[in-house]
Formats: structure tokens, C-alpha cells, sequence
């Protein structure tokens, strides 16, 4: 066999392999195939091929929840989570998402689980396979008017306002969201627990690290990009140094202790 040739061969074989074209030909043609570079894409394709057994069954339990509202009929089931409650600085995101039960991506778990290049890739495949996704914003001045846990709930309000189609039935991470007019479920850990909880965590998450990596544009020396706002020793030594700014949320004691005030 010429060996250039069968160099492109497998080369070929690996771009099938990375783009998923795979079927059950090519498995036997590697199995049968003596060349070590064979016997390693036949070993790579069958690691894969665990590791996407082990996500489709995760994110078969993950649809529990949602499965029970399908069948009682909500067809539009919404997952509800927010991020930003701890921080010294920056606003809290609210995301609600309704999963198209067609087209969801596998991998989604509570975005603390996950890397920053997976959820970044992930929110952008949840984005665009969704039936909807809607974003809600408490500001500083939301946050130190009203105590950060209530301005979470009207992130979390305004995020299940936004959806551009309404749900039926809203599964919420946790707490109970007043003023919505759908019914909804609160679920302690709800993001460990609902694949569409899960899928608003990770919005959440990739939406306020992008908001905190503006703001370091604008507020230069507090680090915002690198703790998005939670209080790391560098960022209480900027706060020292510098003095707030004005995304700093001064109904915090921390940050009133750590500014002098």
C-alpha cells in the first residue's frame, strides 16, 4: 500500500470523524484496518462515543421536570436562573430560556460546572436552537434600593417578561418570583435539576462576564474582566487604592468598609 496515500486516507477519515459524519462502515473499517493511525482514531471515536453516551444520558435526567410539564400539557416550559448575587460590583443577570425539546444541545449542565470556552460555546448554540431566550438586568441602582435578593427576583421577572413567546409553565432556581402571571415551580439546586434551569444559568453567566468585561473597558484598574466584580483580594485592594466606581454597590458594608466610608 503506498504510504502517502494512506497517510490522506486517515487524514481524511479524522476530518469525518471531527465533522460527526460517522457510521457504523467506518467503524468496521477502522476495526479491520492494521495501521497504528487506524487503531487510534478507531480509539478516539470510541472514547467520544462514551463520552456523548454519558451526556445524552445526563441530559436525559436533566429533562425530568420538563417532561412532567409536557405531558400536563405545557408545551412552552421556561427554566429561570440569574447570576450576580454575590459580587461587590456589577449588575445581576437574570436569564429565562424555553428549550426546543427538538434540538437540545448536549452538555448543558449548571454553568459553575462548566469552563469558560464550554459555556461560552454552549450559550451560543443554546441561543440559537431555542424557542426563546430573554435577558433581564437589575442595575446598581435596583440593587442598593431594593437588597440584591429582590432586585435578583426583578432581574428574573423582567428576563421571563422578555420572552418573545410565552410560557406556559416557569421552572425557577430556588425561589418563588412575584408578579409573574404563569404558574411556576421553584426547585432547590434547580440548575442541577432542570435542563432548562440549567440552560439559563449558563446565559446567564456568558451575559454578565460579557457586561463585567465592558465595564473594565470603562472602569480601568478594578480588574472587572478577570473577577467580574466578586470580591478577590485584587479587586479589595482596588477598591482600597482607587475608591468605587460607579458599578460598585455601595449598600454592600464591604464596599463601604473597604472605600473608607
Amino acid at each position: 500500500m503506498d504510504l502517502k496515500l494512506a497517510d490522506t486516507n486517515l487524514r481524511r477519515i479524522a476530518a469525518r470523524i471531527e465533522a460527526g459524519d460517522v457510521d457504523e462502515a467506518l467503524l468496521m473499517r477502522l476495526a479491520q484496518d492494521p495501521r497504528t493511525g487506524a487503531a487510534v482514531l478507531l480509539a478516539r471515536l470510541r472514547k467520544r462515543r462514551q463520552r456523548e453516551d454519558g451526556l445524552v444520558a445526563h441530559l436525559n435526567d436533566l429533562l425530568e421536570l420538563e417532561r412532567e410539564q409536557w405531558e400536563r400539557g405545557a408545551e412552552h416550559v421556561a427554566g429561570v436562573d440569574e447570576a450576580g448575587i454575590g459580587p461587590l460590583a456589577g449588575p445581576v443577570v437574570a436569564a429565562a430560556v424555553i428549550l426546543d425539546r427538538r434540538s437540545i444541545p448536549l452538555g448543558i449542565d449548571d454553568s459553575k460546572k462548566l469552563d469558560e470556552k464550554t459555556r461560552r460555546r454552549l450559550a451560543g448554540e443554546i441561543r440559537a436552537g431555542a424557542v426563546a431566550v430573554s435577558v433581564g438586568i437589575a442595575e446598581i441602582d435596583d440593587i442598593d434600593r431594593l437588597n440584591v435578593y429582590h432586585a435578583g427576583l426583578l432581574s428574573m421577572r423582567r428576563a421571563v417578561e422578555g420572552l418573545a413567546s410565552r410560557p406556559c409553565h416557569v421552572l425557577v432556581d430556588a425561589r418563588h418570583i412575584p408578579g409573574l402571571t404563569v404558574d411556576q415551580s421553584a426547585y432547590i439546586k434547580g440548575d442541577t435539576r432542570s435542563a432548562s434551569i440549567a440552560a439559563a444559568s449558563i446565559i446567564a453567566k456568558t451575559t454578565r462576564d460579557g457586561l463585567m468585561e465592558e465595564l473594565d473597558g470603562k472602569y480601568p484598574g478594578y480588574g472587572f474582566s478577570r473577577h467580574k466584580g466578586y470580591g478577590t483580594e485584587a479587586h479589595c485592594d482596588a477598591i482600597r487604592r482607587l475608591g468605587p466606581c460607579p458599578v460598585h454597590r455601595m449598600s454592600y458594608a464591604a464596599v463601604r468598609e473597604l472605600s473608607g466610608r
